[in-house]
C-alpha cells in the first residue's frame, strides 16, 4: 500500500498496563489488528494472532511481538468455519493456560452497486466472518477467562451511517453492536467485561482491497479531521479497554471516527 499505513512499529510505546496478559486477537496480521498486536505485546501481554492466509504479513506482526519481549502464537484459517473458531481459542488456552482479552476484529467487506449484485454467498459469508465469528470465539472463550477478563469488537461508524455499497458489512457492524450490548449484561455478573470500538474510515489494507480506484482516492476525506486515520490511532482505545484501568468500563460503544458523531 502507499502509503504503507502506520500501526506504530516505530511509534507505540508501552508502559506495563497489560503486564503479565494473554490476549487473542482476530485479523492480527494486518490493520487494525497488527496495530492492537504490537500495543499489546509492548504493554506486557502474550498474543495469539489469529489470521486467514497472509502468512508472511503474520510472521511480520509475530515477529514484533517477539522483539517486545512476549510471546506469539501463530494460527492461520476461517474464521467463518465455526470449528475452527473453537480451534483458535483451544490453541490461545494450550499455549497461555488462559485466555484474558479477546478482541474479535477479523473482518471481510465488498462494495457492489445494487443489491441484485451482491452473491448470497458473499452476503452469508460477511455475517458469518464478521458477527457469527464472535458468537463462537465468545462462546468458546468463556470457559478459559476468568473475572477481570475483556472482549472487544470491532464495530463501525458504518452501522450508524451505513454507506449503500456495504449493505452486509453494515449490517454485521451494527449486529457486532447490538450483541456488546446484550452480553455485556449477560457477563457482568460474572466480572467480565464487554465493550467495542467504532472505527471511522481507517486506512487499512481492506481498502483498497474492496472498493473501487475512485473511492480510495478520496477515502477518509469526509470526516471533520478531512483525513483517514492509522490503525496506530486506534490502539490505544483497545488497550485502554483490555486493561484493568477500565475496571468500571463495559457495555460501552468507544468512537473513533476522526470527527463523525455516533450518537
Amino acid at each position: 500500500m502507499d502509503p504503507r499505513p502506520d500501526c506504530g512499529e516505530e511509534s507505540y510505546r508501552g508502559s506495563g498496563r497489560l503486564a503479565g496478559k494473554a490476549a487473542v486477537i482476530t485479523g492480527g496480521d494486518s490493520g487494525i489488528g497488527r496495530a492492537v498486536a504490537i500495543a499489546y505485546a509492548r504493554e506486557g501481554a502474550d498474543v495469539l494472532i489469529s489470521y486467514l492466509d497472509e502468512h508472511d504479513d503474520a510472521r511480520d506482526t509475530a515477529r514484533l511481538v517477539e522483539e517486545a519481549g512476549r510471546r506469539a502464537v501463530l494460527v492461520p484459517g476461517d474464521l467463518a468455519r465455526p470449528e475452527h473458531c473453537r480451534e483458535v481459542i483451544a490453541k490461545a488456552a494450550e499455549a497461555f493456560g488462559r485466555i484474558d482479552v479477546l478482541v474479535s476484529n477479523a473482518a471481510y467487506q465488498m462494495t457492489r452497486d445494487a443489491l441484485e449484485d451482491v452473491p448470497d454467498e458473499e452476503w452469508d459469508h460477511t455475517f458469518q466472518t464478521n458477527i457469527t465469528a464472535m458468537f463462537h470465539l465468545c462462546k468458546a472463550a468463556l470457559p478459559h477467562m476468568g473475572e477481570g477478563g475483556s472482549i472487544i469488537g470491532s464495530t463501525s461508524v458504518n452501522s450508524d451511517a451505513p454507506p449503500p455499497k456495504l449493505l452486509a458489512y453494515n449490517c454485521t457492524k451494527a449486529a457486532i453492536a447490538n450483541f456488546v450490548g446484550g452480553l455485556s449484561q449477560l457477563l457482568g455478573p460474572r466480572g467480565i467485561r464487554v465493550n467495542s470500538v467504532a472505527p471511522g474510515p481507517i486506512w487499512t489494507p481492506l481498502i483498497p482491497a474492496t472498493m473501487p480506484p475512485e473511492d480510495v482516492e478520496s477515502f477518509g476525506g469526509q470526516v471533520p479531521l478531512g483525513r483517514p486515520g492509522q490503525p496506530a490511532e486506534l490502539a490505544p482505545v483497545y488497550v485502554l479497554l483490555a486493561s484493568d484501568e477500565a475496571s468500571y468500563v463495559s457495555g460501552a460503544r468507544v468512537a473513533v471516527t476522526g470527527g463523525q458523531p455516533i450518537l
